[in-house]
């Protein structure tokens, strides 16, 4: 009995070790901010010279369950559904994003007229899982959102209706055909 809990706390310290180190990798990964600029060919032009930020997560069994919320500069936006995405509009300039998980998230200069593109994910956790954003390279992001098919995020999910747009997202001609 003493070797099975011995083995049991040697397990769970090795696993929050684990995850401690994924947290930080993760997090040393998503605030680099984005340098590469492709031109707004996803959506119209944003209005007024703003910046449009893409959060988008996979449609996966696990976690399923589970709507974390997604903040920009400590305000909750939305809550992102499972296989869901959504576009926020925002003035160009240093935001910062982050989910449930306040050990990662991503501070972006945002410049006007570019696009930027966050994955939300489920990471495990003690109890339940919790969100945890990823910043992705908009030719990944574009791959992505075609392959999986995703929808954009239900409107009672939104809880800023003024900056959040459910709008569907189309492709151009060229990036139709780069599936």
């Amino acid at each position: 009995m003493k070797l099975l809990l011995t083995s049991l706390l040697t397990f769970c310290f090795l696993a929050c070790l684990g995850s401690g180190y994924t947290a930080s990798a993760l997090t040393s990964q998503s605030t680099t901010p984005q340098t590469e600029s492709a031109p707004a060919t996803t959506q119209p032009a944003p209005q007024g010279n703003k910046a449009i930020v893409y959060f988008y997560r996979y449609k996966q069994y696990a976690g399923s369950a589970l709507a974390p919320s997604v903040y920009c500069d400590e305000a909750q936006i939305a809550r992102m559904e499972n296989g869901r995405y959504f576009a926020v509009r925002l003035d160009p300039g240093k935001h910062t994003f982050r989910s449930n998980d306040k050990q990662s998230g991503a501070e972006v200069d945002l410049k006007p007229g570019q696009e930027y593109f966050l994955r939300v994910e489920i990471a495990s956790g003690f109890m339940k899982g919790h969100g945890r954003l990823v910043a992705v390279v908009p030719e990944q992001a574009k791959f992505e959102l075609k392959a999986k098919n995703l929808k954009p995020l239900d409107a009672d999910k939104v809880t800023d209706k003024e900056r959040v747009s459910l709008e569907p997202i189309t492709f151009t001609e060229a990036e139709k055909t780069c599936k």
